[in-house]
């Protein structure tokens, strides 16, 4: 008897190669206080993915960037919708904690 799994479940497909520049392009063209605070944290976060992959031989942290930041950036209109409605948002989770443990 074996003590693996018979299924494990398929790892997320892999992002489009060119899905890191397409994320800098959606980020320059958010509102201007809006891109200003995120270009620096996006080049911070796949700056420290891409040394962790040059040391791994992995590319699974730069995938999880991308993936992260697509999520980051499909979520902002619904995040400006719901705090210009005057809702109240102290139930609110943290994002880290929605996605997950980071790498």
């Amino acid at each position: 008897m074996s003590a693996q799994p018979e299924h494990l479940p398929a790892p997320p497909p892999a992002p489009a190669p060119r899905a890191a520049a397409r994320l800098l392009a959606r980020i320059r063209a958010e509102r201007t206080e809006r891109a200003q605070r995120w270009l620096p944290a996006f080049e911070r976060d796949w700056a420290k993915a891409l040394e962790d992959s040059r040391q791994t031989y992995d590319l699974s942290p730069l995938h999880e960037v991308v993936r992260t930041w697509q999520v980051r950036l499909d979520s902002a209109p619904a995040v400006d919708a719901f705090t210009a409605g005057g809702m109240n948002d102290d139930d609110g989770i943290d994002l880290a904690e929605f996605l997950g443990p980071r790498p």
